[in-house]
């Protein structure tokens, strides 16, 4: 929602001045009054109402029982739950968020509506936008029904969903906020409004360092708008927004609110205040510590919403400083992560030259031997087979990057990335690993598949086979070997000849090494039958061809086998 330099000021202005948060406030207003206003003796429960905008857009609006103050803010109000104990949102759970946890009292409210949910999930349709709004523990219901509405839509669907919080107490711990926040469509669609009046956003933060470290602890996630008498001011950068939340939650005395909590902020008022400020403000009077424009907006929002004036031991200057320095850090991991097409370009130059070393190695024993030899070649050979081991670690470092990061999202969100990548992501493989394979066995290792193989390598293959990449019928083969492993099952081959020509193995290595040895035939005969390998393993000297020898002289030429009948008449036809 914030571009790369923005501190939030034109997002501000667009919100205030659209009807959006007009309307979100109209609803909960409207079903406020139609439910637990006139009736405050209800029970701690959650209320729903569908309001529709013909030609607009269709809202659900989420409103607590104002009954719930004392008793859950004071008691379980603070409580978390583990998805562990819990399925409905087991699909955040990513390997390096799987410590999720939501506020319990919530995740309550919210699952007391699961009857009603497939009717809720029908209010979304292809034809307008739909927003979902609430008020308070409400507005958590909101975010959790948004969540679990986003797990379930299309692609295409998410753009035109948006959630509107009004005064809404903090959701979950850093893995939750983690999940969200690394999925740029999902972070997208909350908006949270904070008023400087309302003690409810602030009051499950206790200690700011606390919630950075401590799992147990909460944090935000989304898009916060504070706003106050005298201004607004937009951020997105979670460390930040735990920042500011304390320094307005510190003004009020918590024994006091909590007692006054059941009171409704007015939040439509509010608006309408700051409307007539969502316009354009001039830089003036600015510290000489502010250095560049990041800096400058972010402390005329700061000041704009009185941040200074909230706390006597806060420098806005240094405040603004540090919140502007977070924001472009964290926008620009946003760039790196989420734009495919551009992080690809950085790796053209290696793959361009690896596509050169592969053709240039077509003569006698193909890339694979090439790169396998490499130390017995004549100077010039070294020195192209130098260039070519940076551009390998070039790709192979970038590659664990991307596997790691994609691997971290949910699993909707990291699938999208994974199609994105996928063409990619298999060249790169099928290039790449058996680099890793000759540099392997050069160092007289063996089993490579079950002990040398890395682990993106594995990740990449199982995306590959998740989308079923080789569907179609191949009528030709294949300019790159497709089962990137094929040279380690070649290297245990001729390992397994050496076994059966060695007096000194055992009957029991013996016996074992056919085993393979037959295994691998059948694998060769599937790969060339479906044209799934690369001509070059049939040139004379490649490490294939050399197994092939040794394995007649093994088995002797009397076998007729469909291996051997092909490497006896046809395999000229397939180079």
């Amino acid at each position: 929602m914030v571009s790369l330099y923005s501190t939030g000021l034109e997002l501000g202005n667009l919100l205030l001045g659209s009807d959006l948060l007009d309307h979100s406030w109209d609803a909960i207003s409207k079903l406020q009054k139609e439910t637990f206003l006139e009736d405050p003796s209800l029970p701690f429960s959650v209320k729903y109402q569908v309001y529709e905008y013909p030609t607009k857009f269709s809202i659900i609006a989420f409103v607590c029982s104002p009954n719930y103050a004392v008793n859950h803010l004071q008691e379980e109000f603070k409580e978390l739950v583990s998805l562990d104990e819990i399925t409905s949102f087991d699909f955040l759970c990513t390997k390096s968020s799987s410590s999720i946890s939501l506020h319990k009292a919530a995740f309550t409210l919210f699952a007391s509506l699961e009857n009603d949910l497939p009717l809720l999930k029908q209010q979304f349709t292809s034809s307008q936008p739909l927003i979902v709004t609430g008020h308070s523990l409400g507005g958590s219901v909101a975010s959790l029904f948004t969540l679990w509405l986003l797990n379930s839509l299309p692609r295409y669907g998410v753009q035109r969903l948006l959630c509107i919080t009004f005064g809404s107490p903090l959701l979950g711990n850093n893995g939750f906020q983690k999940a969200i926040s690394e999925s740029q469509t999902w972070s997208s669609c909350f908006l949270h409004v904070v008023s400087n009046t309302d003690p409810i956003p602030g009051f499950l933060i206790s200690d700011l360092n606390a919630n950075l470290t401590n799992p147990s602890c909460y944090m935000p996630f989304g898009t916060y708008l504070f706003c106050s008498g005298s201004g607004f001011s937009c951020f997105e950068e979670p460390q930040s927004i735990l920042e500011l939340l304390m320094i307005m939650s510190s003004t009020c005395a918590e024994s006091e609110n909590l007692n006054n909590c059941s009171q409704v902020i007015d939040y439509g008022h509010s608006l309408e205040q700051l409307k007539s400020k969502a316009v354009c403000r001039g830089i003036s009077e600015l510290p000489d510590s502010i250095s560049n424009p990041l800096q400058a907006g972010t402390y005329l929002l700061l000041e704009a919403t009185r941040f200074g004036k909230l706390q006597e031991n806060v420098n806005l200057s240094d405040l603004a400083m540090n919140i502007a320095i977070r924001a472009k850090i964290q926008a620009k991991h946003k760039q790196k992560v989420f734009d495919p097409v551009k992080r690809l370009s950085i790796t053209k130059t290696s793959m361009s030259y690896l596509e050169w070393y592969m053709k240039n190695s077509l003569e006698e024993a193909g890339y694979y031997d090439k790169y396998k030899t490499r130390r017995s070649r004549s100077r010039d050979e070294i020195e192209s087979t130098e260039s070519l081991i940076k551009h390998h670690r070039t790709l192979k470092l970038f590659w664990k990057r991307i596997v790691t990061e994609v691997e971290n999202l949910p699993w909707k969100e990291g699938r999208k990335l994974r199609m994105r990548y996928l063409y990619a992501a298999t060249s790169y493989r099928r290039m790449v690993e058996p680099l890793d394979i000759a540099e392997y066995y050069g160092r007289g290792k063996k089993d490579y598949v079950s002990h040398g193989r890395s682990e993106h390598y594995k990740l990449l293959e199982k995306w590959s086979t998740d989308e079923d990449i080789h569907t179609y019928q191949r009528s030709q083969a294949s300019s790159l070997t497709v089962d990137s492993c094929f040279w380690a099952y070649v290297e245990e081959a001729l390992i397994s000849c050496e076994v059966l020509k060695d007096g000194k193995s055992s009957l029991e290595d013996q016996e074992s090494a056919r085993g393979n040895l037959i295994k691998f035939e059948d694998y060769v005969m599937d790969m060339i039958n479906n044209f799934l390998v690369s001509p070059e393993i049939f040139l004379p000297q490649s490490s294939f061809m050399l197994w092939w020898k040794e394995y007649c002289i093994v088995v002797g030429n009397s076998s007729a086998s469909p291996l051997s009948n092909f490497m006896k008449d046809e395999f000229h036809r397939y180079v």
